[in-house]
This record gives C-alpha cells, sequence and structure tokens, in this order.
C-alpha cells in the first residue's frame, strides 16, 4: 500500500491482521534495521552446548512491513526468498514458513529523504499494489467523532472472523474458479504488449501474467461467479500490473503514471468475444 502518511494505511493492515485468528507480526523498518532482525539468528546456548535458532517476526500468517522503504536493500532482500517461496534460509538451513504466508508493505511515496527505493525484483512480488486516497468529507467527520472517544476506536472492536483453515479453504475455492483459454491469452496478450510500450523500459514478467490470472479469480470469486470474465482481467489489470512496469525517464518527466500505461494498455489489446 502506498500513499500520504496518515491515511490509515498502518490501521488498515492490522485490521485485516485482526479479522484472521493467524499470527500476526509487524516489523517498522528503520535504516539501521539488519536481516537478522527479520529472519532471525543462530545463538549458542550454553545449558545445552549448542546451537539453537531463535525465529525472527517473518515466522508469522500476515507480515506488517511498515514504512518497507526506509530500510536499506541489504534488509529488504531478506523478504525475496520468503515472498517467493514462503520459505527462509538461516545459516545454510531452509525453515518453512506458516502456511498461508502474506506480507502487506506501505510505504510514502512523497517523502525520499533516508529511502531506499524497492528494486524491480522485489516489487514484482507483491501481488498487488493500491492506496487508499483521501476519505470522502462525510466519512472524516466520522472518523473525528469515532476515534475522539477512544472506547469506539474500531481497531478495539473488531473480532477474528475467520480461523487459517478457513483461510486455506478459501485459497483452494478461488483455484478451482474457471477460466477459458481466450481469457488466458487475453492477460498473456496483455502483458505482452507492456513489453513493447514506447513508454516503458522493461514490462511486466511471466510473473506478472500469474498475477493477473489468479488475482481475476480472486475477483470473479468475490462477484459470487465461478469463471472469469474479461472486466475481472481490466479490473485487476492496474494494482496487478502497474508496480511492475518501468517507465522511461521521457514518460517520467513528462508525469506519465504506471497506471495510465496500463489504461492505454487496455485500450490498445483486443477483448476476446
Amino acid at each position: 500500500m502506498e500513499d500520504v502518511p496518515g491515511v490509515g494505511k498502518t490501521t488498515l493492515a492490522r485490521g485485516l491482521a485482526k479479522t484472521v485468528s493467524g499470527l500476526f507480526s509487524r516489523i517498522q523498518f528503520t535504516p539501521d534495521l539488519l536481516p537478522t532482525d527479520i529472519l532471525g539468528v543462530t545463538i549458542y546456548n550454553n545449558q545445552v552446548q549448542q546451537f539453537e535458532f531463535k525465529k525472527g517476526p517473518i515466522f508469522a500468517n500476515i507480515l506488517l512491513a511498515d514504512e518497507i522503504n526506509r530500510a536499506s536493500p541489504r534488509t529488504q532482500s531478506a523478504l525475496l526468498q520468503a515472498m517467493s517461496e514462503a520459505d527462509a534460509t538461516i545459516d545454510g538451513q531452509t525453515y518453512p514458513l506458516p502456511r498461508p504466508f502474506l506480507v502487506v508493505a506501505t510505504q510514502n511515496p512523497v517523502e525520499y529523504h533516508g529511502t531506499y527505493p524497492l528494486p524491480e525484483a522485489q516489487l514484482d512480488r507483491f501481488l498487488l499494489q493500491t492506496s487508499l486516497g483521501y476519505p470522502a468529507p462525510d466519512v472524516e467527520v466520522d472518523m473525528l467523532f469515532s476515534q475522539s472517544q477512544p472506547s469506539l476506536a474500531p481497531l478495539e472492536s473488531l473480532q477474528p472472523q475467520l480461523d487459517i483453515d478457513g483461510v486455506v479453504e478459501l485459497q483452494k475455492l478461488v483455484e478451482q474458479i474457471k477460466v477459458e483459454r481466450s481469457v488466458g491469452r487475453y492477460i498473456v496478450d496483455l502483458v505482452d504488449a507492456s513489453r513493447h510500450h514506447p513508454a516503458i523500459t522493461v514490462g511486466a514478467s511471466p510473473r506478472g501474467s500469474l498475477a493477473l490470472f489468479r488475482s481475476s479469480k480472486a475477483w470473479a470469486f468475490l462477484d459470487g461467479r465461478d469463471y472469469v470474465l474479461p472486466d475481472d482481467v481490466k479490473a485487476m489489470a492496474g494494482p496487478t500490473l502497474a508496480h511492475r512496469l518501468s517507465l522511461d525517464v521521457k514518460a517520467r518527466y513528462s508525469g506519465t503514471t504506471a497506471l495510465e500505461v496500463v489504461e492505454d494498455l487496455l485500450r490498445q489489446t483486443k477483448v476476446p468475444a
């Protein structure tokens, strides 16, 4: 989630975690954070005279990486294996992470002092990028009164609505959503067009195709259907592809955004009948 400070990115991530009765960890990313602060460390136990591995906060079902771009690239890279394979390798030993495993990261797009841009390889591992934006005036008025009374704080009243087994079951249901081959080809054509667009230096990878395929199935499931429509692909193209595109210098200086390029790709790509 990328947005200006104070719009509720962290609150939303914590709220998501509280609705699922799983393991939740939060890491406040800072410039002095080390990879071992995320993964864990092997220490020598004098009492038993052997080395023991102390798990880090990454061993959770939902991991909140708050202000992820404030940590150094070395520390950011500690998440690469986990986000791709749901494993963590420490001192030559590979440990499986709890399943399901989800990383929710936040960052501020307007403040660059003391921050490190996420590398393309890591951005590509995030399924979606979204922003909250400013609330509507009436909603913000409601927020003023609810936040002024601690007993009505929204996170305090949240209760788990789903356990981990329920999340896994939902994932299995989404996997069963049907996708016509023509819709799959539409996804590939859309991603392939990103690799040839004049405003893009690096287009979406095959991981981007898979991400759009899976997110479109999830969108169809949320809409109560057991099949994917081209409209589902269109709805998820921006959140799924925009952060995977590298704009060229001319496009960036002209103020063109990756989302605008995705909209252009959608206009150019033929929709299956």
